[in-house]
Formats: C-alpha cells, structure tokens, sequence
C-alpha cells in the first residue's frame, strides 16, 4: 500500500511538473514573440490608379470598422463587460466567430453595404488576413473583388499576435488583421505610424494600434493626406488616450506647416460626436467610453461626426436594438482648408459588425 501510495504521488508530482513546463513554455513563447511593428513602415500600393485628386471638387469618403466578419447580432465579445441599468454585471463570451459560414456572410455584407456608396475613399479597419478568430479568410481579398478592382488600396498591418489560448474554452488564436484604404485616385505613397500602447498583459490581446497615412498630390504642390486610424479601446484612467493624441496631433501640426489638406477617419474608440445617452438603451454607459472633442486637438483641426445614428454597439452582450449601449465611435478629423458638406452615418443596425459606417463629402478649398 505504501509503495502504491508513493508511486501515485510521484505521477501527480510528475503530471504537475509537466503542466508547469507547458505553460512556462507557452508564457515564454507569447513573451518572445511579441514584437510590434517597427513605426514609419513603407506601405505598399496596389493597383494604383492615374487619375488625380483636384481642388474644388467634391468627393465622398466612408470609414467602417468591420469587426472581423464576426459581429453578427448574437456575437458578444470576451474582452467586454458591462452593467445593465437593472444592476446586472455582463460580460462578452465569444472570442472567434460562430462559424467560417457567419466570417463569408458579414464580410460579403459589409462587401456590398461599402459597394453601394460607391465612395471615392474608404478606409475599413479589423480586416483579417488570416486569423483563427475569422477561419484563415482572407477578407482583404474578398473587399478586393467586390469593389476594390478599379481603386488604388493598401494594407498596413495592425494585429500579427501568436497563437492566444484564451479563453481556454474558446482560444482567441492567432491573429494577422489590417488597416485597408481604398480610393478611386493615385495614391503617391503611404506610411504606417504607430500609436502608443499599454504596457501591461493587455498588450498582448490588444491591437498593435496604428494609423496609416495615405498622400494624394495635388495641383497647387500641396497634398491631400488621408490616415485611416484605429486608437485604444479599454483604456481606464486615459493614460493611453493622452499619448495616443499626443502622437497623433504632433502629426497634424506636422502637416499644417506644409499646408497639406488633411482627414483622419477612422474609429476613434472615444465618443466624437457627444452621443452618450442620446441614444435609447438598457445599459448604463462603459467605463471605457470617452469623450473627445475638438479641443483636444490643436488649432486648425476639428472633429466631424454625425448624429443621426449610433456607430457602434456595445459587445457585453448580444445586439438587441433599444437594449444595447449604442454611441458615435466613428468618424473624422478634417483640417480648416477643407469644406465639409455633409456627414453621415449609415444606420445598418448593426448587421454584419459591431459598427456602422460613417460617411463625409467635402470639397478641398
């Protein structure tokens, strides 16, 4: 008996031991291959238009954050949590989405929903390229294909992770997604710029947040500069929302004093246009939810949002129209030598994403 005793005590030790090397392992493997991506990264072009960019002409741009192709209405996300107004605590549970069939669906829907504006910019963020979250489907090819063969488009790369074994019960898994820009007109280069992030283990869930700037010579010598952008969500206390803007207005002054024209579109993870509690909801307001205003950035510039619909839903649960939190996330920063006309935001309910588009016309003054 005491022979067994100690045989089964020394398979437990050894059993142990062997979890304790698999996840000392997998820790190291996380830690050693991190690494962002390097900032001033030279974003390739492809299939580059001739057509030019004129002044005083009018044109349209659309911003969509496309989820991944997961965010159907029963998709609720991990990494989110919230309160209801009845007291409830809530929390997302998906990590990946329900199936490739959901990925194929959403994606042809944003596909089609971006095709109809036939707008002359558009900037998407969270497409994947090849992620476990999205079954390995190339949207970039499929937004490619559907409205994307007669624009001039780039991706820069916001999120190449190692493969995430959480939730253990739904793994994350690895991750290789992009910012994509796409214009019916020459683009003459395009740059990855990094943003700021958090030093903590988020880091490792976190986007590798960034903005890719975009230049459009023009006839006058100067340049429309368009940066398609994707700032911090998650971010209690700001800290990372004030150098993220720090980053980003050092980067609008740049421009300013060559007299470029300049737009930054994108989903600002912040509220752009002073939406909260305008629209109905059962929930009380997430604690991550800011508010930026034209303030924050430096003279010259400004925000323009819309109001007329919210462009992002609460994920600490599934969508159910008048019950989630609902809030203007989207939108643009134009400089003053830009004329806005009208702006937008395209109430898809929340379809295929977690967002709807936003949508501008201006004229370059």
């Amino acid at each position: 008996m005491g022979k067994f005793v100690a045989v089964t005590a020394c398979v437990i030790l050894a059993l142990i031991a062997v979890a304790l090397i698999v996840v000392m392992s997998y820790v190291c493997y996380v830690g050693l291959t991190y690494e962002r991506i390097p900032d001033n990264t030279v974003v390739e072009i492809e299939n580059n238009q001739s057509e030019g960019v004129q002044l005083n002409t009018e044109y349209s741009i659309a911003t969509y954050n496309v989820g991944f192709g997961a965010y159907n209405h029963e998709f609720s996300f991990f990494m989110d949590s919230g309160r209801m107004r009845d007291g409830t605590e809530v929390t997302g549970k998906n990590s990946k989405a329900a199936s490739k069939e959901v990925v194929l669906e959403n994606t042809n829907g944003s596909a089609e929903l971006i095709a109809e504006g036939d707008y002359d910019f558009v900037l998407l963020q969270e497409v994947d390229l090849n992620s476990t979250r999205s079954y390995h489907i190339n949207q970039y090819d499929i937004f490619n294909s559907t409205f994307g063969k007669d624009k001039s488009h780039n991706y820069g790369i916001c999120y190449d992770s190692a493969y995430l074994f959480y939730p253990i019960t739904d793994p994350h898994g690895k991750s290789l997604t992009a910012l994509v820009t796409y214009s019916k007109y020459k683009m003459d280069s395009a740059l990855r710029r990094q943003y700021p992030l958090a030093t903590d283990i988020t880091k490792y869930f976190d986007l590798d947040r960034c903005f890719v700037v975009t230049r459009y010579a023009l006839e006058n010598g100067k340049e429309l500069v368009i940066a398609n952008s994707h700032m911090s969500a998650y971010d209690k206390g700001g800290t990372v929302r004030r150098q993220q803007l720090e980053v980003l207005n050092t980067f609008l002054e740049e421009e300013q004093k060559k007299g470029n024209y300049v737009i930054v579109g994108g989903d600002f993870n912040h509220d752009i246009a002073h939406s909260d509690g305008m629209f109905e909801s059962q929930q009380y307001r997430p604690e991550w939810v800011y508010t930026l205003s034209s303030d924050d950035l430096i003279t010259g510039y400004s925000f323009v949002a819309a109001q007329n619909a919210p462009t992002c839903r609460s994920t600490d649960i599934p969508y159910e129209k008048g019950v989630n939190y609902t809030v203007v996330l989207d939108g643009f920063i134009v400089s003053s030598n830009i004329e806005v006309k009208e702006v937008v935001n395209i109430d898809n309910d929340f379809l295929y994403s977690d967002h709807n588009p936003a949508t501008m016309t201006f004229v370059l003054k």
